[in-house]
């Protein structure tokens, strides 16, 4: 085993964990930051909510379709380079989004920001668990998976800082040059051992297809994403528009309601070993699913309570959700079922439904589609004792 364990310092691991976080944390950013600065975005375009909610839209198909074929490309040009690429690309691709002047111009450049960006997080683990011993990959997968709640917590900041002395597309600039800069740094200063990925097989895809509960774990997760960044995505919009919020009072409350996300996995985790994963997951839907209706219900008195809330419950859906895919189908395939459950799951939570939610908007029923987004979460509160997992059989 040593002789195919990394070698060297802990100080010599924690580099590559540095740069693989805060390229993670730069990559989950620019996917995430129009958010906070949609109300200006559609004011200064002059942008209908439909326009503004369809950005999300066009990201996550471009996003869907390169995660799917990741592979590919690992295998080609191996795991640095790819890593490097996606954070250069993506960070260019950004830039120039921040230039674009048209509608048409800005979509094209959001598509190719959701397909550069997804390139990443394949190469991104096999990097880690190659670049850091074994016996401290809980560790720093865990410091790892902090970059998405970090990113969710901090954007809207990020977004108000600048915003006291930049344009939102000098935002846009700014944060696509440092995540080129990053890409660049990790490739001249990391000293990470390359090497090729595997390029994904249709057959081993072939038995899933006859697996039912993956088809459920499938819903499960597009519900989570819609809990998360389905509703984060058109939340900043919602509240300038519909509770009369500032840009800015709306993404400082989103920001401080995000605070209490970062040590939830610890509990839910917790939760999940003691109730087990079904119920837990069940748990987490319900009062997910009761939240974001409500979202869409309160007056304004009340939905302060509610952006509290809705967060620290969407959040814990994750962990125990993982546990549960993991339990699908045998150990050969189990990696195939993660590699097409979360590009669908994104796609539809992340990008179908924040444009319906938008189209709603655009009618005058901005609120009705926080009112759905919920009733779907509710409605797949049940699906989780129909699982069936490995164990089981």
């Amino acid at each position: 085993m040593n002789s195919i364990e990394p070698r060297g310092t802990i100080q010599s691991q924690l580099l590559p964990l540095f740069f693989l976080t805060s390229i993670f944390f730069l990559n989950f950013t620019i996917r995430i930051i129009l958010a906070p600065l949609l109300p200006t975005i559609l004011a200064d375009m002059n942008l209908t909510h439909d326009q503004a909610g369809s950005f999300f839209l066009i990201s996550a198909s471009g996003y869907f379709i390169s995660l799917l074929c990741s592979g590919f490309v690992s295998s080609r040009i191996k795991h640095k380079k790819t890593i490097v690429f996606s954070a250069v690309a993506t960070g260019i691709a950004f830039l120039v989004t921040g230039l674009s002047q048209s509608l048409l111009s800005m979509r094209i450049g959001l598509f190719v920001v959701g397909m550069t960006s997804a390139l990443y997080l394949p190469s991104g683990i096999a990097m880690l668990t190659s670049s850091i011993s074994s016996r401290n990959w809980g560790k720093a997968i865990g410091i790892h998976e902090l970059a998405p709640n970090l990113s969710f917590l901090l954007a809207p900041l990020i977004c108000e800082g600048l915003l006291l002395w930049l344009s939102w597309r000098s935002v846009l600039i700014v944060i696509g040059g440092t995540s080129v800069l990053f890409g660049i740094s990790f490739f001249k200063f990391s000293t990470v051992k390359d090497f090729p990925g595997e390029p994904p097989m249709l057959k081993s895809f072939l038995p899933l297809v006859a697996t039912p509960s993956f088809w459920m774990m499938i819903i499960l997760f597009s519900l989570g994403v819609i809990g998360t960044l389905g509703v984060y995505s058109m939340l900043p919009l919602y509240l300038v528009n519909e509770h009369g919020m500032l840009q800015s009072q709306a993404n400082k409350l989103i920001t401080m309601s995000r605070i209490l996300t970062l040590p939830m996995a610890l509990l839910v985790g917790w939760l999940s070993d003691h109730f087990g994963l079904k119920p837990t997951l069940a748990f987490v839907l319900f009062f997910t699913g009761i939240s974001t209706l409500l979202i869409g219900v309160v007056t304004d008195s009340l939905i302060q309570v509610i952006i509290f809330c809705q967060p620290v419950f969407a959040v814990c859906f994750f962990p125990p959700a993982f546990a549960a895919l993991s339990h699908i189908g045998s150990k050969e395939i189990r990696n195939i079922a993660v590699s097409f459950t979360i590009p669908i799951a994104f796609l539809v939570g992340g990008g179908v439904v924040p444009n319906i939610i938008g189209l709603l908007g655009e009618k005058g029923f901005f609120s009705t589609g926080f009112i759905i987004a919920g009733g779907l979460i509710l409605s797949g509160t049940i699906i989780p004792f129909f699982l069936k997992f490995q164990k089981d059989n």
